[in-house]
């Protein structure tokens, strides 16, 4: 007669008995780890990357500073791609975030460089979301940073 008791038995997806289980929950951990910071900064960046887009509009200097309007559609998109990065590949778009603060400096100067006689309101938003992207990069820098230093650690230390 066959067996119907309702005992649980371990059932052959069960990896708990794996010899390898330490190695890949740490190098799980590993591949996780630093993605976390840099994706928690995304949602920040992507709103400064819409704002950026958006600004002209806002703003009212889409007709007047045709190329300055151009300019901040084009990092703005730009800059919520990013963010995109950030979201579904942060430890593969962790390099960017050196380039996020360039773009921060970049959207400071560019009022002078890209537009003809900006007006106080330009210069404002562009120094607003300048320095937030510059900030927001130093933030991805640095999550980058201690994650790589996490993963150094790990690796020396053995765990």
């Amino acid at each position: 007669m066959a067996d119907v008791s309702h005992r649980r038995e371990t059932t052959r997806g069960d990896l708990s008995s794996h010899p390898d289980v330490p190695e890949m929950r740490e190098r799980y951990a590993r591949m996780l780890g630093g993605g976390r910071d840099m994706a928690m900064l995304a949602g920040p960046v992507f709103l400064v990357g819409l704002f950026c887009a958006l600004s002209p509009w806002i703003i009212h200097f889409a007709g007047a500073q045709r190329a300055l309007a151009t300019h901040n559609l084009i990092i703005g998109v730009a800059l919520a791609v990013l963010a995109l990065g950030l979201t579904f590949a942060p430890g593969r778009m962790s390099g960017l975030s050196t380039a996020m603060c360039a773009i921060g400096v970049w959207m400071i100067v560019a009022p002078w460089i890209v537009g003809s006689h900006p007006d106080k309101g330009i210069i404002w938003a562009n120094v607003v979301i300048g320095a937030l992207t510059f900030l927001l990069g130093l933030a991805c820098a640095g999550a980058a940073m201690r994650s790589s230093r996490r993963g150094v650690t790990r690796e020396v230390s053995g765990v």
